[in-house]
């Protein structure tokens, strides 16, 4: 009785070993076993067989698409085990199965991929049950599905016939399914035993889980198929074969493996999927898609059934996405968690190649977290993102330019700054890297100083940045012309202009192919009042981009300043053809119009003005500016953007101040002349202010830009005085926004007029304050 009793618990021991794959164990259990029950011997063969064969291949593991192996000393006695278990027949039909499978699994090691195929057609695998049984007869199955796709591959196919040849590939791919399918039910199997026993056992010392390793035949089952059905053409087959493996309940074993789907999956969903061919992952796939090769037809549902299936996540209130950037973000986020909980960080030389790994595998989650969230805008979240990305980015140029990109795609100038600086360090031959920095200080930040220290470092590192010194030079004169405009000194604005002048000269010598040189040039020429100068570089500038909006404003402002204001007028007319939404432009077409066609055409501009400002800035939702728009769309990412830097755009749609650089020097256009509005003309476009307003004051807007009301305000003060409410509605417009002296002093006019002749309450401001 306690010989059987003994017997028993070596049993219980060796299928426990078996199912967590503890093949060192396995011979001494085996003396033990042979020592107490004289009668199995041919389970011992059985045993040491497997025992063996599965240690060879844990110390020489395989690699997919190696050349065959051929007959081994190691293997020459695994054969001999299991052939002596086999040809007595003595064991019980279950570990006859057993003991042919692994011959068979032995056969593909060393090659004879024909003898591996008879055994599975002789044991008949498909009935091989998979309710009431041990867990390692779950991963025996699922490597003999795996090993028999593994020999149908390799053999070729005695007949071309496409026929024939399209039912090899679905059986492959049927083969690699169900062994992936019950791969996931032992891996879920395995570690609910390993919990349960760790739960009812008392704990000893040293008694700690064993970690499941997935092995090459498990690998190959899950990772196979969907490989197949994108080389066939059959995305959408492939697409359902991931999320069939995301679905399925997680292990410890299969979270890197989630991860590495979860990841191919996305950049799938990114870039090789519509909105148009996108379903969701609750829907059945669609019969016909675009997306799949139309001369490989075939079912995008599968054509087997197991008796027994891997649980998968299921309950109510589960989020499902509905887009396939929505669904390829959630993807992402949740390999970009996995990849900060499983970070390598330690840097001493054992755990370098480790690191690496997980450096790469990260690298890659925040790239395509950049594309899908640049996708929707988001660049507040994804410079978050970015930002806990910074644990891996030690010495890591890639992941710190990242961050910097998306910081300031995300409006915070002041901390993109600083990362550039990092990156400068990291990379200090880039010219690129300190030209964006510059770019960011003469912008929003008027961080003039640092702008300049920058343009020197690009202009001073010699012939490393040969090709940038041009853009260098050009930073530089533009850090100089606004530190110029800056300056309350004269003797100092004079200084700052001639450096100004000389660094926009140098930066068109270097490269005189580059309209923007010229046009700088020109500019800084046009501000130091030499206009017929300005006037030749601004037409070369012309000559070398024709289309440039800039230039084009800039020549008619040249025009103006020279009294040529028809000329100007129609300058401006053609850059609107072809700019018909530029809001700088439209402002001067206000003013030239109100010198050359008078103010009833110049009204009418305003009006068109006011409106293309709300329809592009979308005032009635201010939480939607700057939505939608591309992260390479409001950054500098890559070299040949920065080889177009431009001035910094001082025109915010917050308040649509324009960049005085531009007006300075040009009185003859910004002065308004006396303008006498008749009756009619004034009634017309105060009827079209009021539409304006109406819509304007249907919902609480955001603060629109200025200089129109100003224009319009200028333009009342000097029109007939019988025109008081339109005048008291400018003057509502422009108390609503921040002041500024010029603001200040029309406001002030305009109630210096309007009180005495409507007295007190007439206008609203009056009302209201």
């Amino acid at each position: 009785m306690a010989t059987k009793k003994a017997g028993s618990r070596l049993e219980t021991e060796i299928e426990r070993c078996r199912s967590e794959c503890q093949w060192e164990r396995i011979p001494e259990l085996v003396k033990q076993l042979s020592a107490k029950l004289i009668a199995n011997d041919d389970m011992a063969e059985l045993l040491l067989g497997e025992s063996k064969l599965e240690q060879y291949l844990k110390e020489h593991p395989l690699r997919q698409g190696a050349s065959p192996r051929g007959p081994r000393p190691q293997m020459t006695e695994v054969r001999k085990h299991l052939t002596a278990a086999l040809d007595r027949g003595n064991l019980k039909s279950e570990f006859l199965q057993e003991s042919n499978l692994i011959m068979a699994k032995l056969d593909y090691v060393e090659g004879d991929y024909e003898a591996a195929l008879n055994i599975y057609a002789r044991v008949g695998l498909e009935d091989w049950p998979l309710t009431g049984v041990p867990p390692y007869r779950l991963r025996m199955a699922a490597d003999a599905y795996a090993t028999k796709g593994l020999c149908l591959e390799k053999l070729p196919i005695s007949s071309s016939t496409s026929n024939l040849l399209v039912d090899r590939e679905q059986d492959v791919i049927t083969c690699y399914e169900k062994a992936g399918d019950i791969a996931l039910l032992y891996l879920q199997e395995i570690e609910r035993v390993i919990l349960s026993n760790i739960q009812n056992r008392s704990p000893k010392p040293g008694s700690a889980p064993h970690d499941q390793e997935l092995g090459f035949f498990l690998e190959t089952g899950l990772q196979r198929a969907h490989v197949l059905y994108f080389k066939n053409g059959n995305l959408t087959r492939g697409v359902g074969r991931f999320r069939e493996i995301l679905r399925a309940v997680e292990t410890r074993t299969t979270q890197n493996l989630r991860m590495t789907i979860a990841r191919q999956l996305a950049e799938i969903l990114l870039r090789g999927m519509c909105e148009q061919s996108y379903w969701n992952p609750l829907e059945n796939p669609p019969c016909q898609s675009p997306l799949d090769d139309p001369l490989r037809k075939g079912a995008n549902t599968k054509t087997y059934t197991l008796t027994r299936k891997a649980r998968v996540y299921s309950g109510e209130n589960i989020f499902c996405p509905q887009e396939n950037t929505e669904e390829a973000l959630l993807l992402l986020l949740i390999s970009e968690s996995m990849a900060n909980r499983d970070a390598v960080l330690s840097r001493i030389p054992e755990h370098k190649s480790d690191r690496l790994i997980s450096l790469q595998s990260a690298s890659v989650v925040y790239d395509l977290l950049t594309i899908a969230l640049g996708r929707r805008g988001q660049y507040e979240m994804l410079s978050e993102c970015l930002e806990r990305a910074m644990k891996f980015a030690f010495e890591e140029f890639h992941l710190w330019y990242q961050f910097a990109l998306s910081l300031m795609a995300a409006g915070k100038s002041a901390r993109a700054v600083k990362v550039l600086k990092e990156c400068i360090r990291l990379k200090p031959d880039d010219a690129t890297i300190p030209l964006l920095a510059a770019k960011l200080c003469m912008g929003s930040l008027h961080w003039l100083e640092e702008a300049e220290k920058f343009a020197k470092t690009v202009v001073d590192a010699g012939e490393k940045t040969a090709e940038f010194k041009a853009k260098g030079y050009l930073a530089l004169g533009l850090t100089y012309s606004l530190q110029a405009t800056d300056a309350s000194l004269r003797g100092m604005q004079e200084v700052l202009q001639r450096k100004a002048l000389l660094a926009f000269q140098r930066a068109h010598s270097l490269s005189p192919t580059d309209h923007q040189a010229a046009f700088y040039l020109a500019l800084q020429l046009a501000i130091s009042r030499q206009i017929p100068e300005a006037l030749g570089y601004v037409r070369q500038a012309l000559q070398l981009q024709g289309d440039d909006a800039n230039s084009l404003h800039l020549l008619a402002l040249l025009l103006s300043a020279q009294k040529h204001y028809h000329d100007a007028l129609n300058i401006i007319d053609m850059a609107l053809s072809e700019y018909p939404e530029n809001f700088i432009l439209l402002f001067s077409k206000v003013k030239l119009e109100s010198l050359c066609r008078g103010p009833d055409e110049a009204l009418l501009t305003c009006k068109h003005m006011l409106q293309t400002w709300k329809s592009c800035y979308n005032l009635t939702n201010p939480s939607d500016s700057g939505r939608g728009s591309s992260l390479l769309d409001r950054t500098i990412a890559d070299r040949r953007q920065l080889n177009t830097i431009t001035l910094p755009d001082f025109s915010d749609p917050e308040t649509g101040n324009s960049p005085e650089v531009y007006f300075h020097g040009f009185p003859s256009l910004f002065s308004v002349s006396s303008v006498h509005a008749t009756s009619v003309a004034a009634s017309r476009v105060e009827q079209a202010l009021s539409e304006v307003a109406s819509s304007l004051q249907s919902s609480a807007p955001k603060q629109g830009p200025l200089h129109p009301w100003m224009t319009l305000a200028q333009i009342w003060l000097h029109a007939d005085a019988g025109q008081r409410s339109a005048s008291c509605w400018v003057l509502d417009r422009l108390t609503q926004g921040p002041g500024n002296s010029s603001h200040a002093f029309l406001c002030g006019s305009l109630e210096e007029k309007l009180v005495p002749s409507l007295g007190p309450g007439a206008c609203p401001t009056q009302s209201s304050s």
